[in-house]
């Protein structure tokens, strides 16, 4: 008993110190940000603007890789079933606690699967119309949609998406009878709304912004309870028709579960310290999110609070995937 207690020990002391060694050591070799989504999309030019920061002030490249579908749920289970070593890293949405309500099953929990290090920024969404669609703000968009049932499109990133999910809890709250057309990411999904193939988007502030100077989209309402710096000019949804109406979008960086606490720690705090830079901040600013950070700790209650929420949602507008 006394041979095995010590080997115990010992072994454990082992694997503490090789744990620790690792931490102080990271990161040595270059670190994969998995972003579950196409390229383009808000989330893409969020993971860019901070794997490009992290990379300058850790030592190390941090490389962006694109994994979109079903929902942001392959790319992320990717990362649940990655090393827990700090390098394969996830860039989620709030799509991360949607998804087990829209999905029969996925392959990992979207809370024990994960090391949390912290959320990021939070970002409104856009109701955008192609410039052909005869309405110029969103209580004739309904009207137009209720007398053409299901002749109006909206497009998403995918099915179970964010999108999708403002998209259905508009259709739900304004009686609007859209039909939802998913893409395999953003961009393509913005492509065909500037090109006339579908007429409506709730789409990144990022995605929308370039193209109303020009005339080829109009932004008709934002989807969170208050105005958005980026675009003060455009009324939220509650103004402009549709009362109770708030939802907005956050993005979170993870790890997989069982990543030294120490490695965590250390992303967190290189993460506070760059989003403070000045230029961080206007990058983020132009990229039409808000800067919104947190302990991992928060970041956690944050997850169980909004998989409740947005289970609510799902359940009451009755979204389902095609």
């Amino acid at each position: 008993m006394h041979i095995t207690f010590r080997k115990f020990f010992w072994g454990t002391l082992l694997a503490l110190s090789a744990a620790c060694a690792a931490a102080q050591d990271y990161p040595n070799r270059p670190v994969k940000i998995i972003v579950p989504f196409g390229p383009g999309g808000f989330t893409d030019v969020v993971a860019r603007i901070l794997g490009q920061k992290l990379g300058t002030a850790m030592g190390t490249s941090f490389v962006i890789e694109n994994r979109p579908g079903a929902g942001s749920t392959i790319g992320t289970d990717q990362v649940a079933k990655a090393a827990p070593d700090g390098y394969t890293l996830v860039m989620i949405s709030s799509t991360h606690v949607i998804s087990p309500w829209i999905y029969k099953s996925i392959p990992y929990d979207p809370i024990k699967s994960f090391a949390p290090v912290s959320k990021l920024v939070d970002s409104a969404y856009v109701l955008a119309i192609n410039p052909k669609v005869p309405a110029n703000n969103v209580k004739e968009f309904i009207a137009l949609a209720k007398a053409h049932p299901d002749t109006i499109h909206y497009a998403s990133s995918g099915n179970g998406s964010t999108q999708h999910l403002m998209g259905g809890l508009f259709v739900s709250m304004a009686g609007a009878n859209l039909k939802h057309v998913p893409y395999r990411g953003s961009n393509l999904a913005m492509t065909d709304l500037i090109g006339g193939v579908v007429q409506s988007s709730f789409a990144g502030v990022t995605n929308v912004r370039p193209h109303l100077p020009t005339g080829k989209l109009k932004a008709l309402a934002v989807t969170t309870a208050k105005r958005i710096p980026q675009m003060p000019d455009v009324p939220t949804l509650q103004e402009a028709g549709v009362p109770g109406y708030d939802a907005s979008n956050w993005l979170a960086l993870l790890a997989p579960a069982g990543t030294p606490k120490d490695i965590v720690m250390r992303l967190n705090s290189e993460i506070a310290k760059l989003m403070a830079q000045p230029d961080v901040q206007k990058s983020l600013f132009d990229a039409g999110v808000q800067v919104s950070l947190s302990t991992p700790e928060a970041l956690t209650q944050l997850m169980l609070d909004e998989h409740v929420k947005w289970g609510k949602i799902v359940h009451e507008a009755g979204i389902r995937l095609e």
